[in-house]
């Protein structure tokens, strides 16, 4: 990175620039119907205490029984991240006062993860790749949830989530920067989305983060880091590192030191607040569960994993580059969401004849229904003008049945009633106007109209686009756009 680019991300203090340190937890629940030691239903949504076995209330005798799926989704996320996948893996003890687990403890991993070391390359919007190493990913039970505004005495307890299979992505310090560990987010639930292994809903509590801020003056040892806890919005990361960083700052800039603790982010005030000390590190008394075997399987396990993982972001994005000559930008908008880059190929794919327009297909794609879409506050798959509707539409503008206006007022039409774009075009009369006479008539009035424009336009021949807004403006938009530059600069002897 150059040195410009490093100082840009310093956080300007009172005597100079400070440097933010980012490592993120990142806890992501394991698309599964059933939790990670037990047959109970992990659906959302559930009356409190429904999806509870005798497992996860802990009942006396009841012995935890691995998931297979959560172990297939963990190895088919692992090697998503480029990571090393641990054949031989154990689960351990965490012990920790937990008044929303039953047992009284965690099962989780430790010393042996089932993946170890990866990375996920980021693409940030200037331009800059940046690679952010992954420590390890382990998995582990979810807590279920307390519920403390039930009643004026008493706690209530909603084991619902309790037992759940939980992926805890934890990176690097690697991060430098609040829109850094954004996009980082953005892009790991990218990952995740495509391989399937976690739907990313963030609002559900399926995705969430804790992370870790230290700052330092560029050069020097790292600082002593604090952690916010459970952040479950990739704005309110932004806005978490933020004060945070600031906080820390201040703090040292007044000749204070920063206590290692864990914080929590309150997004209404939009600042940190204290939770509890945390010493050291690892205070939980882990140990190998005594009730789990260690978890082994074989590199074939693994291989036949990684022969049937989707295509994923970073390969979808070098394809569309490659295979259909967007550019880099496109390109990485279009792969960002799974079902965006699969919308987009239903449209330029056109069965049984050659590729439309893939540039011209990108274009409507990001531009013209992503801002419809968002403007109606839909997603991609909820769009009323379908892949097919909108190929159509992009094989009447390459026919030249329509002009692109025309096809701007066809897209309201088809997405605010349906229906077959070209039957739409013959019943309203919508086709442009190829008749060179017909033009050249609307062409003849306007010239006419405008002695002094037309002197104008000798002189500067850029100011035809006034005489060809015109000439479109008179036929509703009809007029073929070549068919009118073509015979304005005739005219006008440009």
């Amino acid at each position: 990175m150059s040195a410009a680019a490093k100082s840009s991300k310093l956080i300007k203090g009172a005597d100079g620039g400070w440097e933010v340190v980012i490592g993120m937890e990142v806890h992501a629940q394991v698309t599964s119907k059933s939790k990670l030691f037990s047959g109970a239903s992990t659906e959302f949504g559930g009356a409190p205490n429904s999806h509870v076995s005798l497992v996860d209330a802990a009942m006396p005798g009841m012995l935890p029984v691995i998931n297979e799926e959560c172990i297939r989704q963990a190895v088919r996320t692992g090697l998503g991240l480029n990571a090393r996948i641990n054949l031989k893996s154990v689960f351990d003890r965490k012990n920790y006062f937990y008044p929303d687990l039953p047992q009284g403890y965690q099962i989780s991993q430790f010393k042996s993860p089932v993946v170890g070391e990866g990375e996920v390359i980021v693409d940030m919007p200037d331009g800059e790749a940046v690679t952010i190493g992954i420590e390890r990913l382990h998995l582990e039970q979810d807590a279920g949830k307390s519920l403390h505004d039930q009643h004026p005495s008493m706690s209530y307890v909603d084991l619902n989530r309790s037992g759940v299979a939980l992926m805890e992505i934890v990176s690097k310090p690697d991060l430098r920067s609040s829109e850094e560990a954004k996009a980082y987010v953005t892009k790991l639930r990218a990952i995740l989305r495509y391989l399937g292994t976690c739907d990313g809903n963030m609002e559900e509590g399926s995705l969430r983060a804790d992370v870790n801020v230290s700052v330092r003056k560029p050069g020097a040892p790292l600082g002593t880091r604090c952690e916010i806890k459970n952040v479950n919005s990739i704005r309110f990361i932004g806005q978490a590192i933020e004060y945070e960083a600031r906080r820390q700052i201040e703090i040292l800039e007044e000749g204070g030191s920063i206590d290692q603790e864990t914080r929590l982010f309150d997004p209404n005030k939009g600042e940190t607040r204290s939770m509890r000390s945390k010493e050291e590190a690892h205070d939980y008394r882990y140990f190998p569960d005594p009730d789990l075997l260690p978890l082994e399987f074989d590199q074939a396990y693994v291989d036949e994993l990684k022969a049937h993982l989707p295509e994923l972001p970073d390969g979808k994005k070098s394809r569309f580059m490659t295979q259909y000559g967007l550019a880099a930008y496109d390109a990485g908008v279009l792969t960002a969401e799974r079902e965006t880059a699969e919308f987009f190929e239903s449209v330029v794919v056109k069965p049984g004849a050659a590729a439309r327009d893939a540039k011209a297909a990108a274009n409507w794609v990001i531009n013209e229904l992503a801002g419809r879409l968002n403007k109606d506050g839909k997603g991609i798959e909820a769009s009323p003008v379908s892949a097919a509707q909108l190929g159509a539409i992009l094989d009447l503008i390459g026919d030249g049945v329509i002009s692109g206006k025309i096809a701007k007022d066809l897209f309201e039409i088809v997405w605010s009633e349906g229906g077959d774009p070209r039957a739409i075009v013959d019943e309203r009369g919508m086709k442009q106007v190829t008749d060179l006479g017909a033009i050249e008539k609307v062409v003849d009035e306007i010239i006419a109209k405008n002695p002094d424009k037309v002197a104008q336009a000798r002189e500067k021949p850029a100011l035809v686009g006034w005489f060809v807004g015109q000439v479109m403006k008179s036929s509703g938009g009809k007029a073929n756009p070549q068919a009118v530059n073509d015979l304005l600069s005739k005219k006008l002897g440009l």
